[in-house]
């Protein structure tokens, strides 16, 4: 899905429903994330950290978001110390890419040690140690990392997020291209909120997508908040998303 969304909008072609469905279908099967870590304590930090990752490596959000949920599968499994928590956010942000980006983007060992120095952690990665972690990883997978997130929802939800019938402060949009741009960015900030906590992870990823778009119109005065086409889209409705929006705005 990565690579084909790096070389192709799959959102415009013909197949956007059917590739929607395909991730509905999927995210049904996600392991339960039961918030039972340890470190939990440390999450917020080391989400921060692939954040800051990722945004120096030029990753797609899907790679990050990626990312992060297979931190938070593997930290919820198992009981690790903080070095062994940095060098397997680093793998995980490794393996993400390889699967959600192309190839020349993936981040290479001497960039990640940079990175890692320039962030304070005390960590020299090695290429035989972060390989080591990246087959546990798969291992601890099922060597399975087609494991739909937000990210994978949100540009297919934002190609219909703003209608021609749809009204800003009460007037007709006057540009919908500017409208949806100014959209998307709060749509992608309400993405990078919902990961910093972990009470997220009890919502359906294609749910949260679909709750920042609908936060973002409320947040921009775009009536009605909920529309029946992104209804239809979506398969949510408002009283669907309303527990998951409050929390993004309260």
């Amino acid at each position: 899905m990565g690579r084909k969304r790096m070389e192709e909008q799959w959102w415009r072609g013909q197949l956007a429903a059917d590739i929607h469905q395909t991730l509905r279908t999927k995210e049904l099967k996600l392991p339960m994330y039961k918030a039972h870590s340890p470190q939990i304590g440390m999450r917020r930090y080391l989400i921060d950290l692939l954040t800051v990752l990722s945004n120096h490596c030029c990753l797609c959000p899907t790679a990050r978001h990626l990312a992060v949920y297979l931190l938070d599968l593997f930290m919820d499994r198992y009981d690790v110390t903080v070095k062994q928590l940095h060098i397997i956010s680093f793998a995980c942000l490794v393996l993400a890419s390889k699967f959600e980006e192309k190839e020349d983007k993936v981040p290479k060992l001497e960039h990640l040690n940079n990175l890692a120095y320039m962030c304070n952690v005390n960590v020299v990665l090695n290429r035989k140690d972060l390989l080591r972690i990246e087959m546990l990883l798969l291992e601890n997978f099922n060597w399975n990392l087609c494991l739909p997130t937000p990210a994978h929802y949100v540009d297919y939800y934002l190609y219909m997020s703003i209608g021609e019938n749809d009204l800003h402060g009460g007037w007709p949009v006057t540009s919908l291209t500017k409208t949806k741009d100014f959209l998307q960015k709060y749509v992608y900030y309400f993405l990078d909120f919902s990961v910093q906590d972990h009470t997220f992870l009890h919502f359906r990823p294609s749910l949260i997508a679909a709750a920042s778009v609908c936060a973002s119109r409320i947040c921009l005065q775009i009536s009605p908040a909920w529309t029946a086409q992104l209804e239809l889209l979506t398969c949510y409705s408002w009283e669907h998303l309303a527990q998951c929006i409050e929390m993004m705005l309260m």
